[in-house]
């Protein structure tokens, strides 16, 4: 099992205590819907296998990625799928002003790295957008990349303000990690197959309570993020027993009866707040795990003898 899902890195001399796996998942903004999902070794990066999950973009889409993912391959290769893209870019990349528009924006061209431009592609011509936002004091520079060419219809300011809705993704996240599977030991299975199956269940199971939240809102009027994930996972963990009882002709009414009670789970309109991805770790005053330290307990019981011999 570790050689085939691999452990995290960790600090020169240590050891993880649990394999990963890296899910990486293609998430709907508005409904937190995963459209799609990849799992591969912890080994490997989310650069590469990223672009396998173009295969469920289309041409109705706007594709949006944080700068880790940013890079001449997946631009040509969402292009290559008809599909639009928003993407941050990291600091170090360079645009040259080719023509500034009205917004504020400017046309540029995006260059082939060494090995795409062996196999003979070309440049790129791209719309970057600059704008700073202030946090924590300080003014942060954000810059965006994306082939949305029609300033009247997609503004500087209107693709700001969605690039930022890809942060639902996180919630996404805290969604299948923390609620659905609840419990301390994340994956029971100790063999790839049955991993891989287990991972699989929780992302159907996922899709499943999303949809039935996407009917209940629809329902109601209200867009899907309105309601509860946790309050509508809680209704259907109490309606499963209620569902085994009845019968085929009982399906509509019970069903009509979940609907309901999940459109009950409204949650207020959030607030703006700021959530900086930062952790406060403490400083640990033991010493690390050794293999000596996994004895049959004998060095213990022996200090600790000589330790009360020598006070008396």
């Amino acid at each position: 099992m570790p050689e085939f899902v691999g452990y995290p890195g960790t600090r020169p001399g240590t050891k993880a205590a649990f394999p990963k796996v890296r899910l990486v998942l293609l998430v709907e903004a508005g409904t937190h819907l995963i459209c799609d999902a990849l799992i591969s070794p912890y080994k490997m990066g989310e650069r590469v296998r990223v672009r396998k999950l173009l295969r469920s973009v289309n041409s109705q889409m706007l594709l949006m990625w944080d700068r880790g993912l940013h890079s001449f391959k997946m631009v040509k290769s969402v292009l290559d799928k008809n599909c639009h893209f928003l993407g941050r870019m990291p600091k170090n990349v360079k645009f040259e002003v080719v023509k500034t528009l009205l917004d504020g924006s400017y046309i540029s061209w995006i260059a082939p790295d060494r090995k795409s431009k062996k196999k003979g592609a070309k440049r790129i011509q791209v719309r970057i957008i600059e704008y700073v936002i202030e946090e924590k004091g300080k003014d942060v520079v954000y810059r965006l990349i994306t082939d949305l060419m029609d300033v009247e219809k997609f503004p500087a300011l209107l693709l700001a303000k969605e690039y930022h809705s890809r942060w639902e993704v996180e919630n996404t996240l805290s969604e299948f990690k923390t609620y659905l599977n609840g419990r301390r030991t994340k994956v029971r299975s100790k063999k790839p197959r049955e991993v891989i199956q287990e991972i699989y269940g929780w992302l159907l199971a996922h899709y499943s309570i999303r949809c039935l939240m996407f009917r209940a809102a629809t329902e109601a009027n209200l867009p899907p993020l309105r309601l509860s994930f946790s309050g509508c996972l809680r209704v259907i963990q109490r309606a499963i027993p209620k569902f085994q009882k009845i019968t085929e002709n009982e399906n509509y009414l019970f069903f009509s009866w979940l609907i309901t009670e999940m459109m009950s789970e409204i949650i207020p309109p959030r607030q703006n707040r700021s959530n900086p991805r930062v952790v406060k770790k403490t400083r640990c005053k033991f010493k690390n795990a050794k293999p000596i330290h996994r004895g049959n307990g004998s060095n213990y019981q022996k200090l600790t003898f000589n330790t009360i011999k020598a006070v008396a």
